[in-house]
């Protein structure tokens, strides 16, 4: 009896505080000094306002509770109404939260070493939350803190398990199908067009677009594979390294199906939410529908590709390009050989036979495969959204698409609001996990390979995607720091509301993008570095300006951080893919980037002046590509001489 009536005390007592205290305001763990921030708002009942340190604070709905934008001179927190529950925040000055970004950026570019100079940052994010909230001894913690709480945290999101997946699966197939001469074989037929000078550039140059789908593998077989044909058609090695280097990351920048495609995924899902939790608006698109969308303001990528052709095609040069194919046709070109590790890797075994379908069915299988589960995942999101909304799914859940509304809805807007709702990471996991089981398969039927040997070749395969594997790891974590010292909302409180000059947001992203890719040589840390900090940014300054669509803007951010990727990496001397491109064709190196170079600018300014800059004032991005490939044809005819 006595426990009896002390439970039902303890149940009193407990019910008694939960009235009293109606009202809990959460804080983050860090706010910025006067800094506005959206602080949440759990109340049992409706609320108007809250008044704070004197101020009267308008409360807004947010889903099921409320938000206020608060802003804190120190950490002196009082509320009129003392029944209200909090937890005080750590106060910093707002610059403290641009250090690990920018100590990151720095020491990246001084060293030209990525893995510490992110370790570093995240260390330095650490250390600044820990001095706030443990003095000295803080600093001493946050060493072990980016481990097991930042480093942890990355490792533990569903996402970015699915894009470690995804990639080192990636890597698996690209190294099965060129050991068990796949690759080789569809080299193969393409090389039987190349007959004179100008069918073997486009020979080369068509083979780079097909191997659409791994930047790394594409430089190292079209050039080791092109090298001896182009050596006999008295094409310079600067020429063809120039073709293997300008078709390799263009084409898997706009490729929907490549290696890339999983860290770009996972940069814009972690912006959107950031968005979402920042500006209290929801993006209906799925990350894949953002990245889809923002293709079509991948300017330098696709001007890229043109350029290329046009300079085949019309078989002019200029610039030290055309001296070097001046001097190639005139002396020819000395067939020197290349051996070295990252070539070995990818040479088919001994007595592999060169049978194309070994590479085609596998990489059809992927393509196919994420399409398919592109379908199935966004269908059976739709049918729970249809099912929750009452909509009559008796015709089915493909019938009732677009039924809520009153217009009615083509096939082709179906397919977006489905492939907009799919769940892109199970679509890229299944199809990934699928192309590799096909390709082992038929290595081992055929007998190509043995398990063991196929089982080799897969462990290599991931090996050549860890280094970009740890990149991430890292970039996620120093995109949490950023998280939790708000580094976005100190950005944004920087620009202002009343920044006028939205569009300068895409055009300074394309050209620090080039210079971090230029002066680190990896898209990938580039990538890590920038989109944590401009996509939210974007949106937050673009949704402030009633001349400019925020959702356009973003488009054209998140296309900029790619394109500006890959326009540095073409111009760095310590690009891994320039590297690549001077071994894989046994060019000397300091030529190659010599050569390309003043191509790489003349692209990239036409790209940021004909293509960015107006496609932030809204110029539709058709007419953007048509007057920029028009130009780069006339620059090619015009400045260009025929070799």
């Amino acid at each position: 009896m006595l426990k009896h009536i002390a439970f039902l005390l303890v149940f009193l007592i407990a019910f008694l505080n939960n009235s009293a205290f109606s009202q809990e305001v959460v804080f983050p763990e860090v706010m910025l000094k006067n800094v506005p921030t959206d602080v949440q708002v759990k109340a049992v009942e409706s609320a108007d306002f809250l008044i704070l340190n004197g101020d009267t604070l308008v409360l807004e709905e947010a889903g099921e509770n409320f938000k206020m934008k608060v802003k804190l001179a120190d950490d002196d927190i009082h509320f009129t109404d003392p029944n209200i529950r909090f937890e005080k925040p750590l106060v910093i000055p707002g610059w403290l939260s641009l250090l690990p970004p920018l100590i990151a950026i720095v020491l990246a570019l001084i060293f030209k070493e990525v893995l510490s100079s992110l370790f570093i940052g995240i260390f330095i994010g650490a250390a600044t939350i820990g001095y706030y909230g443990g003095g000295i001894s803080g600093i001493f913690a946050a060493f072990f803190t980016v481990l097991d709480h930042y480093i942890l945290n990355a490792l533990i999101d569903t996402g970015h398990i699915s894009v470690i997946l995804f990639s080192v699966l990636i890597g698996a197939i690209v190294a099965i199908i060129s050991k068990n001469g796949g690759m080789q074989g569809v080299v193969n037929r393409l090389v039987k067009f190349a007959t004179n000078r100008k069918s073997g550039m486009l020979t080369a140059y068509f083979l780079g677009l097909a191997i659409f789908f791994d930047d790394y593998a594409n430089t190292l077989v079209v050039g080791n594979t092109m090298r001896p044909i182009t050596d006999r058609l008295k094409i310079s090695r600067q020429k063809l390294a120039y073709i293997v280097d300008s078709t390799a990351a263009p084409i898997a920048a706009v490729a929907f199906i490549t290696t890339w495609i999983g860290a770009e995924l996972t940069y814009i899902s972690d912006g959107i939410n950031k968005i979402q939790l920042q500006q209290g608006v929801v993006i209906d698109e799925s990350a894949y529908g953002v990245f889809m969308n923002s293709l079509a303001y991948s300017f330098y990528p696709v001007f890229s590709l043109f350029f290329v052709f046009f300079m085949l095609y019309k078989q002019r040069d200029f610039g030290p390009m055309y001296k070097a194919e001046i001097k190639a046709i005139k002396e020819g070109v000395t067939a020197d050989t290349v051996t070295n590790r990252e070539l070995e890797e990818f040479e088919p075994v001994k007595n592999a036979k060169s049978r194309a379908y070994n590479a085609i069915i596998p990489v059809f299988i992927v393509i196919t495969g994420t399409f398919l589960g592109l379908i199935v995942t966004g269908l059976s999101t739709s049918h729970a959204e249809l099912l929750g909304a009452g909509i009559d799914l008796s015709n089915g859940t493909w019938a009732a698409i677009g039924t809520e509304g009153s217009d009615q809805v083509g096939f082709f807007r179906k397919l977006g609001i489905v492939i907009g709702n799919a769940d892109s990471y199970l679509a890229l996991l299944w199809s990934s996990m699928s192309g590799l089981a096909v390709a082992i398969i038929m290595t081992i039927s055929q007998r190509i390979m043995s398990l063991r040997e196929a089982m080799d070749t897969v462990v290599v395969g991931i090996n050549t995607m860890m280094p970009a594997v740890v990149i991430l790891i890292l970039a996620w974590s120093l995109a949490g720091v950023t998280e939790s010292l708000g580094t976005a909302e100190y950005l944004k409180a920087f620009f202002g509301n009343d920044f006028s000059h939205v569009w300068v947001i895409p055009a300074l992203t394309f050209v620090l993008s080039a210079f971090i890719a230029f002066s680190t040589g990896s898209s990938w840390s580039t990538m890590a570095l920038m989109y944590p900090l401009v996509i939210p940014l974007s949106f937050a300054v673009a949704a402030g300006d009633p001349n400019f669509s925020e959702m356009a803007i973003m488009y054209n951010t998140i296309a900029s951080v790619l394109a500006g990727s890959v326009l540095g990496d073409h111009c760095s001397p310590i690009s891994d893919t320039t590297i690549l491109s001077s071994l894989a064709t046994s060019c000397d190196h300091i030529e190659h980037v010599r050569t390309q170079m003043p191509y790489a600018l003349t692209v990239g300014a036409v790209a940021l002046l004909v293509g960015v800059i107006p496609a932030a004032f809204g110029v539709p991005s058709l007419v953007v590509f048509g007057v920029g490939i028009l130009l780069l044809y006339l620059v090619v005819h015009f400045v260009g001489k025929k070799v």
